[in-house]
């Protein structure tokens, strides 16, 4: 048991530093969209608002799914950096279960698969995207509003920010991105 103690407050410090949003605790198991259909998901999605990351650093970020076969989507998310560049990863995700097909692993090249589970979209309008993994007695919780347009109603952010709520994930640690379109503009598609 001492040995799990010392690798959990490894990564606490660890995740901490890197700006990961880590709590004390098991990984909540909340309801995904019903019936979640992934052809209608397809397409490019604007980051509105996430609990801060190690791995995005930029603003403009935008997440472009394709349909690559059954149950796998091909991913390439985008993000303008402070200094003007690009940064672009590739990946994908996959259903584990088809019966739950709105719980995807998510992978990139050189990572594990990680949780991204779509908890409500309209496919039009909004996407709220959870996913935690369990280290021990901790937890990582990782999470994105999306929207096919570069705003969101704030009514509907409100709802997303309830959605969040319902299973005890502090809002009020997520973070806006910006999408200001003559910010944005170095990321034209």
């Amino acid at each position: 048991m001492k040995t799990m103690q010392v690798i959990s407050l490894t990564m606490l410090f660890v995740l901490t530093a890197s700006a990961q949003v880590l709590k004390f605790g098991r990984c909540p198991k909340p309801a995904v969209q019903a019936n979640f259909d992934a052809t209608r998901y397809i397409g490019k999605w604007y980051e509105i608002m996430k609990l801060p990351t190690a791995f995005q650093k930029g603003q403009c970020g935008t997440a472009t799914y394709s349909q690559k076969g059954p149950g796998v989507i091909g991913v390439l998310n985008s993000e303008l950096l402070d200094d003007g560049s690009t940064n672009s990863i590739v990946g994908a995700a996959k259903v584990k279960n088809p019966a739950e097909p709105a719980k995807l692993e998510v992978s990139f090249s050189g990572t594990p698969p990680g949780p991204y589970w779509v908890l409500s979209s309209d496919y039009e309008g909004h996407s709220l995207v959870y996913g935690c993994t369990d280290f021990g007695l901790f937890r990582m919780e990782l999470s994105w509003i999306l929207s096919r347009e570069p705003t969101i109603p704030e009514e509907t952010l409100e709802n997303l920010h309830s959605i969040l709520t319902s299973i005890n994930v502090d809002v009020s640690k997520m973070v806006p991105t910006n999408q200001d379109e003559a910010y944005c503009s170095a990321m034209s598609p």
